[in-house]
């Protein structure tokens, strides 16, 4: 019986996937976190992605000049975010992204920063394991 269940507290008896046939993601991350450290990063993913989008509608709603692109394609990477699809290139580019808008001269510097930060820092932890990164690249669980 596979186990899917952040919560499990089963251990891991083998791995479901062949090791040739796992994604590059699954040689970023030993585990996708689950119990609390799990639910903390879903908490991260989602304000992330949230703030994301809404930063991308205000600027839909009123344009700044110079600032559409990079805040539309903010949007877009919070939609990833929000899934948990494709993380670590999705945070990755969410700092960057955040950092040009810094740059630019964004009306909000300090919540540009600080997505840039929240964006950094879930591309080198990970998604959890709620998340669709570690339904497609995650361990298989065997229960007992």
């Amino acid at each position: 019986m596979i186990s899917v269940s952040p919560f499990s507290a089963s251990r891991v008896v083998a791995s479901a996937v062949p090791l040739r046939e796992r994604g590059a993601l699954q040689r970023l991350f030993s585990t996708f976190a689950n119990g609390w450290p799990g639910v903390g990063l879903l908490i991260q993913r989602l304000f992330t992605g949230i703030a994301l989008l809404y930063n991308g509608i205000v600027q839909v709603e009123t344009p700044r000049a110079g600032l559409m692109i990079p805040d539309i394609t903010g949007a877009i990477l919070g939609l990833f975010l929000l899934v948990g699809l494709w993380t670590p290139l999705a945070g990755t580019l969410v700092a960057a992204v955040e950092l040009w808008i810094v740059i630019a001269g964004g009306a909000n510097i300090w919540m540009s920063l600080t997505l840039a930060v929240f964006g950094a820092t879930l591309a080198v932890i990970g998604p959890g394991a709620w998340s669709i990164d570690a339904r497609l690249f995650g361990r298989k669980y065997i229960g007992s």
